[in-house]
């Protein structure tokens, strides 16, 4: 807790921009960063901090993307990139981003980097279009139902690119195999089916084994025996991003692993789920990321150090996440300069992760994207909790 108040403090008492110094203005590049800060949840009019000594959840992402991008800037700094970076609280009573968008600081901007929601994305979007300023969306999954943006850029990949990625997966390690499809009935469920469907009907290579199951609430062992063949290797897909369902049918595969060998892919919301559990032992599970760190990299080893030395604490993965976005964004920016969009997929300056960022046209018949995506993704394997291999 207390290297969240140390940052709080002094994020609060900033002003919310941080400069080259002794540097001229028109020889900085500028960067707006839009976080979700709750700055005025966290202050009163005094100054003075509402929740005592606890420390709310929903304050997490925002302050530890913002912890990330302070190491990176300091990165930078000592590289003598000149940056101009002003940072927006999105939840700013008094600065709405509808009214930063119009600001006199905001019409600089050359790069902007944003942990936003849906309609947030989407009105900055709309404002990046109409200035050219390329927008890179560090949290949102979609699309937000922005279209015709070139502008708009997805690092966290879109669940269509997540099934298209399992399926192509799939086809190369389990081609001939039997395939259950396990779903339930909502619509989210439903979206994830007719995704793998659609990819089904389109593929160019041969078709998957595939059989969609609609299982029903509360699960059981029983209800799978159906499934299940001792003389082979069960491949799994778990159909759902929802964590209740996927936490129980792990733990009734489980019951029934050791009988029956099983494979279960699940969907990229398992990153967030603890494995290490016992109800899970000896199942062998997969699931699909666009954000990996590797434990024996130099630099997490560096971050993991400095926050257990100066915070007394781990840094969580959004930490990660602001460091790469930032570092890797403006060394691109400072490179490219007004061309950053057209070479936005230069592998130049990665930091943790390979970003493979393409252009998506949901209208085949359109010339041009309605906005890119980051297509890159690591799968990776899990066993009672452990991370045995990455591909």
């Amino acid at each position: 807790m207390k290297r969240h108040f140390q940052y709080f403090f002094f994020i609060f008492f900033i002003n919310v921009s941080v400069h080259s110094q002794n540097i001229p203005d028109s020889q900085n590049h500028h960067i707006a960063v839009f976080l979700p800060l709750y700055l005025d949840s966290a202050f009163n009019a005094s100054n003075n901090y509402r929740f005592d000594q606890s420390f709310p959840k929903f304050l997490n992402p925002g302050l530890e993307f913002y912890e990330g991008m302070q190491l990176a800037l300091d990165t930078l700094k000592n590289q003598s990139i000149h940056l101009d970076v002003h940072i927006y609280d999105t939840r700013s009573a008094h600065d709405p981003v509808s009214q930063v968008l119009q600001s006199s600081d905001f019409q600089n901007t050359e790069l902007i980097i944003g942990h936003v929601n849906p309609n947030e994305s989407r009105l900055i979007a709309n404002a990046a279009l109409q200035k050219h300023i390329p927008f890179i969306n560090v949290n949102l999954p979609n699309n937000s139902a922005v279209v015709n943006n070139p502008e708009l850029v997805l690092l966290n990949s879109t669940l269509k690119t997540h099934c298209e990625a399992i399926y192509r997966f799939l086809q190369k390690n389990y081609a001939t195999s039997s395939i259950i499809y396990f779903y339930q009935k909502n619509a989210m469920s439903n979206d994830l089916k007719n995704y793998f469907a659609e990819i089904e009907k389109n593929t160019k290579s041969v078709s998957l084994n595939l059989r969609f199951v609609l299982l029903n609430d509360p699960i059981n062992k029983n209800q799978l025996l159906a499934f299940l063949d001792s003389s082979k290797q069960n491949i799994f897909i778990a159909g759902s991003v929802n964590e209740n369902f996927s936490k129980n049918l792990c733990a009734q595969l489980a019951i029934l692993n050791k009988l029956y060998p099983m494979t279960i892919i699940g969907m990229p919301t398992w990153d967030d789920i603890d494995f290490t559990n016992p109800d899970y032992k000896g199942l062998e599970i997969y699931y699909t990321t666009p954000f990996y760190n590797n434990p024996n990299d130099t630099l997490v080893k560096y971050i993991q150090q400095y926050f257990k030395t100066r915070f007394y604490s781990r840094p969580s993965n959004m930490v990660f996440r602001g460091y790469e976005i930032m570092y890797r964004f403006a060394k691109l920016l400072e490179l490219h300069g007004n061309e950053t969009l057209v070479n936005i997929s230069d592998k130049k300056y990665k930091v943790f992760n390979d970003f493979d960022i393409e252009p998506v046209f949901l209208n085949k018949q359109n010339t041009s994207p309605d906005y890119l995506e980051n297509k890159k993704l690591y799968f990776i394997k899990k066993s009672d909790g452990i991370i045995s291999s990455v591909y």
